[in-house]
């Protein structure tokens, strides 16, 4: 599984002949990719902020997958055409890739000419077999918390049932969780590798990434930090069997 970073929450996700999308937002100062570069086969939001929103009409071709409420909204604001609605506790098999929809604590509100409710926050479990019971050794999962506060979701139900090996967390305090709430998040996770997110976009969330490497060790985590450059790709195969 291939993780590329192209700054905020915005995420590409290659798994076998499938590739994903997250959250496309490119007018950030972490990215020099525009939409026109990327040709994804799905794009997930996880929930309807314009700085997570903002470029999915730009994916014509892509199938979008949301809340009912936002997969309806984009649909008709922005004309995506093909979309799947799902919601929290569902999995549904995308591709070469199996995505779970997991919990958020956010808002979700979209301002328009009146308020528009896009359903519940969300974030995802994207992984490469279905997630059972029974463990599975083998299998990749990468976990992108979306905008959330902390919570014990994390810990009670995403690490134990999901067991993610890699997670995407904001950082960036003011609307999310800041370095040391992520980093509490990245222990109950108990994943091998940490990403943050979220963080420099614009003056409200500019931190220093240094903060969260320093919190998360903290916690007596094992999970390994890593502080991507935008648009830089990481390869979680090598990183848990090489």
């Amino acid at each position: 599984m291939e993780l590329t970073w192209h700054g905020h929450s915005t995420w590409r996700v290659a798994l076998g002949d499938t590739t994903l999308l997250i959250d496309p937002f490119f007018d950030n100062p972490h990215t020099d990719v525009g939409p026109s570069d990327l040709d994804p086969d799905y794009v997930l939001l996880t929930h309807g902020h314009a700085d997570h929103i903002a470029h999915v009409g730009e994916f014509a071709d892509a199938h979008v997958v949301a809340t009912p409420e936002l997969a309806g909204y984009v649909a008709d604001e922005y004309g995506v055409t093909e979309t799947t609605g799902m919601n929290l506790g569902g999995t549904v098999e995308l591709g070469d890739a199996f995505v779970s929809m997991v919990r958020a604590d956010h808002t979700n509100g979209i301002e328009t000419d009146y308020q528009y409710s896009a359903g519940t926050p969300a974030g995802y479990v994207v992984s490469d077999t279905n997630p059972t019971q029974v463990a599975d050794e083998e299998s990749e999962t990468f976990y992108h918390a979306g905008d959330t506060s902390l919570q014990t979701e994390m810990r009670d139900v995403i690490a134990p049932f999901l067991e993610p090996d890699a997670v995407a967390v904001p950082v960036g305090d003011h609307f999310t969780m800041g370095p040391r709430q992520a980093a509490v998040a990245v222990d109950w996770l108990d994943a091998d590798v940490a990403f943050p997110m979220h963080y420099d976009t614009f003056p409200p969330i500019e931190i220093d990434t240094r903060d969260f490497v320093r919190e998360v060790d903290a916690t007596g985590s094992d999970a390994d930090v890593h502080v991507l450059d935008g648009d830089e790709t990481f390869d979680l195969s090598d990183e848990l069997y090489y």
